[in-house]
């Protein structure tokens, strides 16, 4: 988001983040982009980047990650919650023109859900703290709109990836594939493979992001960014495989959809067994087109792996 914001001649860019899931050397360099380092819970730092009087807020900071929320509720209560809230807050008194929140459409929607998940089908029976927590950032976001005309909008992001994203206990099942795979280790699969994920390339989640910040159509609402397409997870653990030559083994076409492979029992709260989004409102309002193909996707994320093989090494935690 910092590098395309600075690439379209951004004025400056700030960036606060407290690099709890993220790196130093994965923070795109320009003279426009400004890094200070520290937590949404800080209003010592928020002071800071606020007194810089931006113009436009994307509260992209979170405590990531459903098992993550699982294992530490109370930190993602904090971050999620009094962290979205403080930001409120401060953009409110700076009077930013537009406010984008980064909502979780593979939150917020639930089994009562219908599928393709559209806007207004919202769940309140959920089953992670992150889950709670995203749709409680929504809940503060329309307050804000509704009692301070704070120009908001939510985002709803689904199975976002691409370049940049680091492997690790906590991160995306297509980062954490594609290292395990380059290790040469089985990919392990939580289910029989025939799950669905709506995966969005980064990009495309930018362009609509960035389309949020200017069309006045957007405020007020909430809308889904995704790709508006669904991939199974053995399909995309096989052609993860392929991509990084785990499965060129002298296979007949049977065994070798079950090369690399690793079935493993499901989590507690991993109940939905199909995710997809309806992207028909973000076209309306936003122009939204995802762009990405998915298998094309992938080749951009393993040729980033590939470029920056000892960092990643470096900084995957498991």
């Amino acid at each position: 988001m910092c590098r395309k914001l600075a690439e379209l001649g951004a004025e400056k860019v700030i960036i606060l983040d407290d690099l709890s899931s993220a790196y130093e050397w994965n923070i795109p360099k320009a003279k426009v982009i400004k890094f200070v380092k520290g937590s949404v819970l800080d209003d010592e730092m928020l002071k800071r980047v606020f007194k810089e009087r931006p113009e436009y807020v994307f509260h992209l900071a979170a405590h990531f990650a459903n098992q993550n929320s699982v294992d530490n509720p109370e930190t993602d209560l904090l971050v999620n919650g009094m962290g979205t809230l403080k930001v409120l807050q401060y953009a409110h008194l700076a009077n930013v023109e537009r406010f984008v929140y980064s909502s979780s459409g593979c939150g917020v929607y639930g089994l009562d859900s219908k599928m393709p998940f559209e806007e207004h089908d919202i769940s309140i029976s959920l089953h992670t703290p992150y889950q709670v927590t995203k749709l409680l950032g929504e809940l503060y976001t329309n307050y804000f709109y509704n009692l301070y005309e704070l120009p908001i909008v939510n985002a709803r992001f689904f199975n976002v990836y691409g370049p940049g994203e680091v492997p690790g206990r906590y991160r995306n099942v297509i980062p954490n594939f594609l290292y395990w795979a380059m290790n040469k280790r089985a990919l392990p699969i939580t289910g029989d493979g025939t799950e669905t994920r709506d995966w969005t390339y980064v990009d495309d989640i930018i362009n609509g992001l960035l389309a949020m910040g200017i069309k006045k159509e957007a405020v007020g609402e909430a809308i889904n960014l995704g790709s508006g397409k669904e991939h199974r997870v053995i399909d995309l653990a096989n052609m993860v495989n392929e991509l990084t030559g785990q499965t060129l083994r002298k296979l007949d076409q049977k065994r070798f959809a079950e090369a690399g492979v690793l079935y493993v029992e499901r989590r507690d709260w991993d109940v939905k067994h199909q995710l997809l989004s309806s992207i028909g409102k973000a076209k309306k309002l936003l122009g939204y087109e995802p762009q990405m193909e998915f298998e094309e996707g992938l080749k951009m994320v393993h040729e980033w792996f590939l470029d920056n093989t000892e960092n990643i090494k470096r900084s995957a935690e498991f």
